[in-house]
């Protein structure tokens, strides 16, 4: 399988497994990060990961903090763009080479497709102030391509969740328009707090979190205080980072579900080399076969748990000692 012709004819997991084996080889040869975190983990060659050993997650992935320090990149084609990471002040930011931006896009709405209808049913009110004070953001990217695809012209960025932002949920709904409000988490809390609403026609996703505007609360309470005062029965929210160029999506009850191109493992969270655990806490993999160009292989620094129906849900982040637990052959 051709990843740059056959993402989007993935079907079933063997076709999965054989065409992350395929990326693996290829990105084992051409990416030099890659290649030498793969032989500090023990994997000198391109034969020593098996078909097997891709059912079974058994593969390195490499730290996303590489993404801040080193230059990820498995081809020699020049850049078309680049994504970073969000931050504040002076923290140190992850930079995600775009080799080619129509495959991330067509991409996105793959990903979105699998789960929604298509992408240019919905009318978007997007509440995004943070993502939009800073440059070279995949998900304003992502959303700004939805917009336009929309046959509803009124699809709007917002700064705030102002009175613009009501009015025009509160038409659409009038109009029983699809609409998809999409959301950082205070800001949506930020909208839900000036009035009540009683949604039938709109999807609410929440993302993000609270970007230090808020005080953090769990997932469950926000998801409860959003669901009443909007008036609906679920929250939908997207998994997605400037280091993947997929989305995962989850629908209700905060369980995510990944697009056909995409993988979740959960390893132990201070031995990266661990067998792929269920129902336990442990440090999210994943395996992004549209990160082709840059690396397909990422250990994230989110920790979470992997259910029985493929599913998984995010229960926290790494500590700073656990972060230097899990990554302790990469300071050797």
């Amino acid at each position: 399988m051709n990843l740059y012709t056959d993402l989007f004819n993935i079907k079933t997991e063997k076709d999965f497994a054989q065409a992350a084996l395929g990326a693996f080889k290829l990105q084992f040869a051409r990416n030099k990060v890659y290649n030498q975190w793969c032989k500090l983990t023990g994997i000198k060659s391109e034969n020593d990961v098996s078909l097997e050993d891709i059912y079974k997650n058994n593969v390195p992935f490499l730290p996303i903090n590489f993404f801040k320090t080193h230059d990820i990149k498995s081809t020699d084609r020049p850049c078309e763009d680049y994504f970073l990471s969000s931050g504040t002040g002076n923290m140190s930011r992850s930079r995600h080479n775009v080799f080619d931006k129509n495959l991330y896009l067509k991409n996105a709405e793959h990903c979105f497709n699998h789960f929604f209808k298509n992408t240019e049913d919905y009318c978007y009110i997007f509440l995004l102030p943070n993502y939009m004070e800073q440059q070279h953001s995949s998900l304003i990217c992502m959303a700004d391509y939805f917009a336009k695809k929309s046959k509803y012209k009124s699809s709007s960025f917002f700064k705030n969740p102002d009175s613009d932002a009501v009015k025009l949920l509160e038409s659409n709904e009038r109009s029983g328009i699809p609409t998809v409000l999409f959301g950082v988490t205070y800001a949506l809390l930020d909208m839900a707090e000036k009035q009540t609403f009683n949604l039938k026609h709109t999807i609410v996703f929440e993302t993000g979190g609270m970007k230090g505007r808020r005080q953090e609360m769990p997932k469950t309470e926000v998801h409860n205080i959003l669901k009443k005062r909007f008036g609906i029965e679920n929250i939908a929210s997207e998994y997605g980072m400037c280091e993947l160029f997929s989305q995962a999506y989850s629908v209700k009850d905060g369980k995510f579900f990944c697009p056909p191109q995409m993988n979740v493992a959960v390893k132990e969270i201070n031995d990266p080399k661990s067998k792929d655990i269920t129902d336990k806490n442990g440090i999210i993999n994943i395996i992004d076969l549209a990160n082709i160009d840059t690396c397909c292989f990422i250990q994230t620094e989110d920790v979470g748990q992997k259910h029985s129906d493929g599913s998984f849900s995010i229960t926290g982040r790494l500590d700073r000692s656990a972060l230097r637990g899990c990554n302790l052959m990469y300071n050797q």
